[in-house]
C-alpha cells in the first residue's frame, strides 16, 4: 500500500482504505484492521483514519462495533440510506449545527475581509472539485470537499484558533456533512451556496457572506430534518 503523505489526505485516505479491503478479499462480517494498524499502514494521523472510518459508516462500507473493532458490511443496493444513522445521532446533529451556527457566519464574515490571494485560489478549486466529484457521483470525495470548503474559509480569517477549531470538527465530528449530503438534492444545492458564499468573499462582502453562510447551515439542518420525518412517515 503506497504512502499517502505527500497526497491530499482528505480525498485519498477513505479510497486507500476502501482499496484494503478489496485488494485483501475482506468479506461482509470480516474484522478491519485497528485504528493504529490503518496508522501504521497508511502512514496518516489517526485523527485521519477516525474521520474516513466514520464516513465509511455512515455511506454503508463498515459498521463500527465499540470495544470489539470495525467490520465490513453487506454492499449496499442502491444509495445509501441513513435515516436510521441519523435518528440515532439526533442529538449529536443538533449540537453539530448549534456549533457552527455560532462560528462560521463569523467566519464568513472575516475571510471575505482577509482572504488573500491564495485563499481565493484555494477556495475556487475546492469549489470545482466538488462539481467534479459530484459529476462522477463520487460520494466520499463530495463530502471531503465540502468540508474541505469550509476549513479554507476558517483559514483565511487569519485566525488560527478559528482554523483549529474547524479542522477538528471536520475530522472529529464530521456528522453534519456526512449527513446532510446523504439528503435527496442537497448536492446540488451546496454548489449553489457555496458558489454564492464564494462570490461574496471575492468581493469582500462581509455581511453577505455572513449572511449566506448562516442561511446555508440552516438550509441543510432543514434537509436532515425534512428528510428524516419523511422517511419515518411524519407529517411536516
Amino acid at each position: 500500500m503506497r504512502s499517502l503523505k505527500k497526497q491530499r489526505l482528505p480525498q485519498m485516505v477513505t479510497d486507500a482504505i476502501k482499496e484494503i479491503i478489496e485488494a485483501e478479499g475482506l468479506q461482509p462480517g470480516d474484522k478491519l484492521y485497528s485504528e493504529h494498524q490503518l496508522t501504521e499502514k497508511l502512514e496518516v494521523s489517526r485523527s485521519s483514519i477516525r474521520e474516513s472510518i466514520r464516513i465509511l459508516e455512515v455511506t454503508g462500507v463498515v459498521r463500527v462495533h465499540q470495544g470489539k473493532g470495525v467490520f465490513i458490511c453487506n454492499p449496499p443496493k442502491q444509495p445509501p440510506a441513513i435515516t436510521s444513522w441519523v435518528v440515532d445521532n439526533t442529538d449529536l446533529l443538533m449540537e453539530h449545527f448549534e456549533v457552527r451556527l455560532l462560528i462560521e457566519p463569523h467566519a464568513a464574515a472575516e475571510a471575505a475581509r482577509k482572504a488573500d490571494d491564495k485563499d481565493i485560489s484555494d477556495l475556487k478549486n475546492v469549489y470545482q472539485e466538488f462539481i467534479n466529484h459530484l459529476m462522477d457521483q463520487q460520494m466520499e470525495q463530495v463530502i471531503s470537499c465540502d468540508s474541505e470548503f469550509h476549513m479554507i474559509v476558517a483559514r483565511a480569517t487569519k485566525n488560527r484558533t478559528l482554523s483549529v477549531l474547524m479542522k477538528t470538527m471536520a475530522q472529529t465530528l464530521n456528522e453534519g456533512w456526512i449527513a446532510s449530503l446523504h439528503t435527496p438534492g442537497r448536492m446540488e444545492r451546496t454548489v449553489d451556496e457555496h458558489g454564492e458564499i464564494l462570490q461574496a468573499i471575492i468581493g469582500h462582502d462581509g455581511a453577505t457572506a455572513s449572511r449566506l453562510m448562516r442561511e446555508h447551515l440552516l438550509k441543510a439542518l432543514t434537509s436532515i430534518e425534512g428528510y428524516t420525518k419523511r422517511s419515518l412517515g411524519i407529517e411536516t
